[in-house]
């Protein structure tokens, strides 16, 4: 069956960066949840940079379990997910990426950085009508932030040293796959020759 066609969106006149999970959780091999993604961090702090001096929005996400009923089935399968509470240092921006006054930290229970949070609202509130999404991992909260951001009507666009897996094999499909259907996957040099004609 051969691929549909599929038109290249860009950004629109008011991106925001969204980055995904940048926790030390996801970054610091010490957890069970984390891998050595040094060259993701080091493209997202590149990102950062270039949204900042551009004056455009930045939202971070992090992952944190209040009590034990909040998305008990995901981390019934997953029970390495458990470390992520409040006051863990797993739950904490990487360092090398740290928010600075003005950027927000959206507090989420299940893959999607849109679902049951407020980050559509906060979006539409400051004008935003399209998105770079960078952050971990490439075929979880990544792929789900992606797809979600497509149905609320965003233009989505994924550096692809932006973004990353433990798995190598689902990192390559995940890309393949939301670049047919649901973003623009381009190198980081690309995104941020796009950011100089916002």
């Amino acid at each position: 069956m051969p691929d549909l066609d599929r038109q290249s969106q860009g950004l629109g006149h008011r991106p925001a960066l969204v980055l995904v999970d940048l926790i030390r959780g996801f970054t610091d091999p010490a957890c069970p949840l984390g891998s050595r993604e040094e060259e993701v961090v080091a493209a997202n702090a590149i990102l950062l940079e270039a949204f900042r001096a551009h004056h455009l929005p930045v939202f971070f996400t992090t992952v944190i379990y209040r009590d034990s009923g909040q998305a008990r089935v995901f981390r019934d399968r997953m029970p390495a997910l458990n470390v992520l509470q409040p006051g863990s240092q797993w739950v904490e921006v990487d360092p090398r990426l740290s928010p600075v006054k003005g950027e927000m930290i959206i507090e989420k229970r299940w893959a999607s950085a849109f679902f049951k949070t407020p980050l559509d609202a906060l979006l539409r509130a400051v004008q935003v009508d399209s998105l770079v999404i960078g952050g971990l991992t490439t075929s979880g909260c990544v792929r789900a932030t992606v797809v979600d951001g497509l149905q609320h009507d965003y233009r989505v666009v994924v550096p692809r040293e932006a973004v990353g897996d433990r798995n190598p094999d689902a990192h390559a499909a995940n890309l393949f796959d939301m670049h047919a259907k649901y973003a623009d996957v381009m190198s980081l040099n690309e995104v941020l020759k796009l950011l100089e004609k916002v």
